[in-house]
């Protein structure tokens, strides 16, 4: 096999990466943009010892899940890995993802559950975040997601699984910056001011919240006077922000965050529980799709306890805990960002919750000084997974039942396995749909404590 070589293949599955994943005499090799069941010609584009990457020259024979992609920028934006796969089988390719995982990394024969689909499949992601630079020549705003395997940003216009607003509020920043003095940033030589935009959208009531993230440590009057003009020309904002960020990284959001007009927060409504989200607090970008996750929690909850006592870790703004605190007898949460803690006592104090408790701590630190017992323990970690000291201790402060959350089903395995070698049992692993024409997945894994 040599690169620029053509070959007939098959394709078998897609990865956990989101390839397709062909063999040639044995040899695997991962195709981009490829189906279940094509038969295609492709040219080999790079060899290494393990495995090949391949191009499609020629799709031979479509498989019957290949449809056409509804996003005229699909193939070159990359953001949307599965688009030209039926949305049913996107679900079934979900469930192999996890399966596969959890029986090649954790070595455990688990019967995962079908996904659960996500209840919008256009315009569901309420969370956009766009890298911002400009044109060498004409010196116009380029603002989108990356090219794959890229720093060259898609100039995109129209997303379509975003809210239409989030276009237009987009469009007009491309379009004015330039009248305020506002220039594009460039990554090479780290000048220039706007890095990137991020928008929080409300699927309760399509109000936005609008952080521009600038190449600087404070703000500035052009800055400032552009704010307000996004402030006042969109009734759908209801405030701007602007977060610092002036370092070499490829971290988006600074560790300041400055209000210029309206309100620093957008509001959310989970299951009968109203939300804050600020500009720097995690919350799902999928909102309906994380009301089907919420809802699973507090029915097993609900279904396994009378009044139980439960601990919920790496908690965000405290979501799991405040939707699932009316069917618990007292919640415990810890989170080490401090403003996601602000605006969960916030929430708490909104829906006239008296039975969280809130911490804001490091999960690790939280979990060895504390002497409590708790009849569930939830962990929410971020895509690397928790630390084997940190299993340990959820191990040891739950009586009964470990909820795990996952958005990355490689370190689910790998953290199914070291709970299970300590004497557990995973009853249970329910993938659901958060991120539709993706590869990512949502897992929530049921895990019993044998030994007490």
């Amino acid at each position: 096999m040599k690169v620029n070589e053509e070959y007939v293949v098959n394709i078998e599955k897609i990865t956990g990466t989101g390839l397709g994943l062909a063999r040639i005499e044995g040899f695997v090799v991962f195709v981009d943009n490829a189906c279940p069941n094509d038969k295609l010609k492709i040219r080999i584009t790079k060899i290494t010892k393990n495995f090949a990457n391949g191009e499609i020259v020629e799709i031979i024979e479509p498989s019957q899940f290949r449809v056409q992609p509804f996003c005229p920028m699909y193939k070159v934006c990359g953001a949307c890995q599965l688009q030209n796969i039926s949305y049913d089988k996107q679900l079934d390719i979900k469930r192999e993802i996890t399966q596969d995982a959890i029986k090649n990394i954790a070595n455990l024969d688990i019967n995962v559950g079908e996904t659960v689909a996500s209840p919008d499949v256009k315009n569901y992601r309420h969370k956009i975040q766009y890298p911002i630079s400009q044109t060498k020549v004409s010196g116009r705003i380029l603002a989108g997601y990356y090219k794959p395997q890229t720093h060259d940003i898609v100039n995109i216009k129209y997303c379509p699984i975003q809210p239409e607003i989030c276009d237009k509020i987009i469009e007009f920043i491309r379009e004015r910056a330039f009248d305020f003095g506002i220039q594009g940033y460039n990554e090479k030589k780290q000048s220039g001011d706007l890095r990137h935009v991020v928008i929080r959208n409300s699927a309760l009531n399509n109000k936005n919240l609008v952080v521009l993230v600038v190449n600087a440590t404070k703000s500035f009057d052009r800055l400032n006077d552009f704010a307000n003009a996004i402030y006042e020309n969109f009734d759908e904002v209801t405030g701007v922000c602007v977060n610092f960020n002036s370092k070499k990284t490829n971290v988006i959001l600074g560790k300041k965050t400055e209000c210029i007009c309206g309100q620093d927060f957008i509001e959310e409504k989970i299951l009968d529980k109203t939300f804050k989200i600020g500009a720097d607090t995690f919350f799902q970008i999928n909102p309906k799709s994380a009301e089907n996750i919420f809802r699973y929690v507090k029915d097993f909850l609900n279904d396994k306890f009378t009044s139980p006592i439960v601990l919920d870790a790496y908690a965000g703004i405290s979501s799991f805990g405040i939707t699932v605190s009316d069917v618990c007898k007292k919640v415990v949460t810890v989170e080490e960002v401090k403003a996601s803690c602000d605006l969960a006592r916030e929430v708490v104090k909104l829906n006239g919750i008296k039975n969280v408790e809130i911490h804001n701590e490091d999960a690790a630190v939280f979990f060895k000084k504390e002497k409590r017992s708790f009849d569930a323990v939830i962990l929410d970690p971020p895509r690397k997974g928790c630390t084997i000291d940190s299993l340990k201790e959820a191990y040891r402060l739950s009586n009964n039942y470990i909820i795990y959350i996952s958005c990355n089903p490689a370190t689910l395995a790998r953290d199914l396995k070291i709970l299970t070698d300590m004497g557990c049992t995973v009853e249970s692993v329910q993938p659901f749909d958060m991120f539709c024409h993706t590869y990512h997945v949502e897992n929530v894994a049921i895990i019993k404590k044998l030994n007490k």
